[in-house]
């Protein structure tokens, strides 16, 4: 089908009369939701120039450094996959090839429109998971829904989460808020980052989490200090079916909310880098607020995760069983607000 360019790379584009949603068949990212009335599109965009993962090549590419996760940060945008691991390989795997959050962001995508929709498609070799993801827009809202085939002939555990990233000028420090359907809540159990200003390990209730200074720090608005770093997780409401996040600018009026099926992903991750890593290539200029939602309440390797098995009362991995089909549904909804939005509803 037609293709056009995103930031300098092959990119496939829907729209109606609100939304332009922009994907990438290199890694399969949803780059863009563009709201049309105002322009923006609340999905971060990196401030460095990317290339498709299909291509990187360490050699040629060494801007992206020398880590594991070269690969993903040569080609990450919006909103990424992270299938089947969320977090960084054992170090067999990586060996094997398997780099940070998996096949599903550095894969290459085959891309069709049809029925008003466009179907994205790939083949996760290492993983032994065909994955398809349909876009379907709707007035304002955009829904989604993904299935993983395994190809394996045996069970196994799972990582599989929805990496949604947000970014300036939708982002802006102490300005952009958040809500989200979050009950118990837990802080990343070890330093995340040299600026990490939350209490490690400490659990809490959303949206109140305990900083290292004795204060209790509100994750609704958006860190106001200049450099910082953190993750905490979130265990989704158990009194709802669904879950939800909004985030909303008080700069732009608007508002971008994702909603899915607790059972499909009972986690939310929140990942902040606020101008934190100096490294390639992020070089302590990166402003970005990940609202990561999955099977998993950390970004860890598979075998902490299955070890781990529960964390405030909820499973932290999921089954793909041998030879299977599982699918989950989401939307995205993207509109005007004078405030922010404090609930979603699956749309009818």
């Amino acid at each position: 089908m037609p293709e056009s360019k995103y930031n300098g790379r092959r990119a496939v584009t829907i729209e109606n009369a609100n939304l332009h949603v922009i994907v990438l068949p290199g890694g399969g990212h949803i780059a863009g939701i563009v709201d049309k009335r105002s322009g923006v599109n609340p999905l971060w965009s990196p401030p460095w120039k990317s290339v498709d993962p299909v291509t990187f090549d360490s050699a040629k590419n060494p801007e992206f450094g020398t880590g594991s996760d070269a690969r993903l940060l040569a080609g990450i945008m919006g909103h990424n996959l992270c299938l089947d691991i969320f977090g960084g390989p054992s170090a067999e795997e990586e060996a094997s090839g398997i780099t940070p959050h998996g096949e599903g962001s550095v894969v290459a995508f085959d891309v069709t429109e049809g029925n008003g929709q466009l179907t994205m498609r790939a083949l996760m070799p290492l993983a032994q998971i065909h994955f398809e993801r349909r876009i379907e827009l709707h007035g304002n809202a955009v829904r989604i829904v993904e299935s993983a085939e395994s190809l394996a002939a045996f069970d196994r555990p799972i990582g599989w989460t929805q990496h949604v990233t947000l970014g300036p000028p939708f982002l802006e420090n102490g300005k952009t808020q958040f809500r989200a359907s979050a009950g118990k809540s837990k802080v990343f159990e070890s330093e995340f980052g040299t600026d990490a200003y939350l209490k490690t390990g400490a659990e809490f209730e959303w949206p109140l989490a305990p900083g290292k200074d004795g204060t209790y720090k509100d994750l609704r608005v958006m860190n106001l200090a200049p450099v910082s770093s953190g993750y905490t997780a979130h265990a989704m409401d158990e009194s709802r079916e669904t879950a939800f996040f909004t985030a909303w600018s008080p700069t732009s009026k608007v508002s971008v909310g994702y909603i899915w099926k607790r059972a499909d992903f009972p986690w939310l991750g929140i990942w902040e880098e606020n101008r934190s890593r100096t490294g390639s290539p992020w070089n302590g200029v990166s402003l970005t607020r990940g609202m990561e939602f999955g099977a998993s309440p950390y970004p860890e390797s598979r075998k902490e995760a299955v070890e781990r098995g529960r964390m405030l009362g909820v499973p932290t991995f999921r089954w793909l069983p041998a030879g299977t089909r599982v699918e989950a549904e989401y939307w995205v909804i993207v509109q005007q607000a004078d405030a922010p939005v404090e609930n979603l509803d699956w749309p009818a």
